[in-house]
C-alpha cells in the first residue's frame, strides 16, 4: 500500500499541506496513520476522502459537506446519506421555482404586452395601509397578509409606527393583485418580488432568471460529480473494513 505525505494529497487540489492536515483534524478525512517520528501517512483511502470533500463543497456549500463527510468518517452513514438527500431536495425546489417564476413572467408579459412591469403614473405615494387597500379593491386583512408572506415591506412612520407605502410597494402590491388572481400562491408572488426588487423590472428578472437557471444546472452537475467520488470513497472504505 503506497503511503503519501500531506504535501501529496495537497498537490492535486491546489492547496496548502496544513490544509490537509486540518482538514483531518476536522473529522473530513480519516485519521491518518503516524510514523515512528509522528509524521502522517496518508493512502489511497484518504486521497478519496479529500476529493469527494472537495466535490461535495459546490454540490452542498462548506457547511453540509462538512456534515457529510464527518458523518462518512465516523461511520454515521445514514447521517451522511439524508444530508445528501436534504441538498437534493433543495435543488428540486430551487428547480421548481424557477418554473414557477418563469410562468409569472411569461403571465406578466402578456399581460404588459411584452412591456416592462412598471407602477401606473398615477401613483400619489405614500399610501396609509388603509389607501393601498382600497385602491386595490382588496381588504386591510388581505395587505395585512401579503406583508406576512414577504410580498410587501412598508416602512412605519417614526412617531406613530403606521404603516407607509411608497411607489416601489405599491407597484409589489398591483403585482401581487395581479398574481392572486391568477391563482398564483404568495409564496411563489413573494419570490417573484423579491427578484424584481433586486433587479429593478421584470425585464432585467428575465435575464437574471437565465443565470437562476445556469447556476441550478452547474450544482446539479456538481451534485452528480461529489455523488460518484464520495461512492468511490466509500468503496475503498467497505474493501479496507472487509480486508
Amino acid at each position: 500500500m503506497a503511503l503519501l505525505r500531506p504535501a501529496d494529497l495537497a498537490r492535486e487540489h491546489g492547496i496548502s499541506p496544513q490544509t490537509v492536515r486540518n482538514h483531518e483534524r476536522d473529522g473530513l478525512l480519516p485519521p491518518a496513520e503516524r510514523t515512528a517520528s509522528g509524521h502522517r501517512r496518508y493512502t489511497a483511502r484518504h486521497a478519496a476522502a479529500l476529493r469527494a470533500y472537495r466535490a461535495l463543497v459546490p454540490a452542498h456549500g462548506y457547511a453540509e459537506a462538512a456534515v457529510i463527510m464527518r458523518a462518512v468518517t465516523r461511520g454515521r452513514l445514514e447521517e451522511a446519506l439524508a444530508a445528501v438527500d436534504r441538498g437534493h431536495a433543495e435543488l428540486l425546489r430551487d428547480r421548481g421555482t424557477l418554473e414557477q417564476v418563469g410562468e409569472v413572467l411569461s403571465r406578466l408579459g402578456r399581460a404588459s404586452g411584452g412591456s416592462s412591469w412598471r407602477v401606473p403614473r398615477s401613483v400619489a405615494a405614500p399610501f396609509t395601509i388603509g389607501e393601498l387597500a382600497r385602491r386595490l379593491g382588496v381588504s386591510v386583512a388581505t395587505v395585512r397578509t401579503w406583508e406576512k408572506a414577504g410580498v410587501l415591506s412598508p416602512e412605519r412612520r417614526s412617531d406613530t409606527r403606521h404603516r407607509v407605502y411608497d411607489a416601489d410597494d405599491v407597484r409589489d402590491a398591483e403585482l401581487a393583485r395581479f398574481l392572486r388572481r391568477g391563482g398564483h400562491p404568495l409564496a411563489v408572488i413573494a419570490t417573484v418580488v423579491r427578484q424584481i426588487r433586486a433587479a429593478g423590472d421584470t425585464r432585467a428578472l428575465e435575464a437574471a432568471l437565465d443565470d437562476w437557471r445556469g447556476r441550478v444546472a452547474a450544482r446539479g452537475r456538481a451534485m452528480l460529480t461529489a455523488a460518484a467520488l464520495l461512492s468511490d470513497y466509500l468503496a475503498l472504505e467497505e474493501a479496507a473494513a472487509a480486508g
